[in-house]
C-alpha cells in the first residue's frame, strides 16, 4: 500500500496536457485534456444548438477541429479557447443551417407551381439582419401550423421529400398531403404578413 501511494503520478495540468500534446501529436494528452471538459463544451454546444444529438455530434466535431488547431497554434489558456472553438463551431451551423433553409425557400418560389400562394417573397427584398429577422419569423410561423400542415411543409420544403415520399413517412393520403402543403403555404403566408 506504501509503495501504491507514491508511485500514483498526479494528474497533469491543462498547460502540460497541451505541451505534451503538440510536442507528440498523440491523441492521448488531448483525449484527457478534452474529457475534463466535455460537460461544458456539451453545455454550449446544447446552448446553441437546443438538439441533444446535434450537440453531441459538435462536441466530436470540435475534438477533432482542435486536434488538427493546436497542431498548428499556441494555445495559453485552454478552458477559455476550447470554449470560443465550440461557440464558434455552433454558431458556423446555426448560419449553415439558416442559408440552407433560405437556398430552400427560395427553391421553393422557383419551383412553384401555385404562383398565386407564395410567401418567400417576404424574404426576396430584404438584407442583412432583415433577411435574418424574416427567416426567424417563418421558423416561427411553421411552428404554429396545425400538425399535419407543419409536418407536410417540413418534409416537402425543408427536407425536399417528394408527395410519395411523405406519404411513406407519414401514413397520410396523397391529396391529403397536397392540401396540407397548399394550405401550409397560405398559412404561411399569412402568418408573415400578419407578423411584419
Amino acid at each position: 500500500m506504501f509503495v501504491k501511494l507514491f508511485s500514483k503520478r498526479r494528474p497533469k495540468d491543462d498547460s502540460e496536457l497541451l505541451e505534451l500534446y503538440r510536442q507528440t501529436g498523440d491523441l492521448v494528452y488531448l483525449g484527457e485534456l478534452y474529457s475534463r471538459y466535455m460537460e461544458m463544451l456539451f453545455a454550449v454546444c446544447f446552448k446553441y444548438l437546443k438538439d441533444e444529438e446535434a450537440s453531441k455530434d459538435a462536441v466530436m466535431q470540435v475534438f477533432e477541429k482542435s486536434s488538427k488547431d493546436l497542431l498548428r497554434q499556441k494555445v495559453d489558456n485552454w478552458k477559455s479557447w476550447i470554449h470560443v472553438v465550440a461557440k464558434n463551431y455552433c454558431l458556423m451551423q446555426l448560419r449553415s443551417k439558416k442559408h440552407q433553409f433560405e437556398r430552400n425557400v427560395v427553391a421553393l418560389k422557383e419551383d412553384d407551381e401555385d404562383d398565386n400562394v407564395e410567401f418567400v417573397d417576404v424574404l426576396h427584398h430584404v438584407d442583412g439582419v432583415t433577411k435574418e429577422e424574416a427567416l426567424t419569423a417563418m421558423e416561427k410561423c411553421i411552428e404554429q401550423l396545425p400538425d399535419e400542415q407543419k409536418t407536410c411543409i417540413e418534409l416537402f420544403y425543408l427536407q425536399q421529400k417528394s408527395y410519395k415520399k411523405i406519404v411513406e413517412i407519414t401514413g397520410f393520403d396523397i391529396n391529403k398531403v397536397k392540401s396540407y402543403v397548399q394550405n401550409g403555404k397560405r398559412n404561411l403566408k399569412i402568418c408573415m404578413e400578419k407578423n411584419g
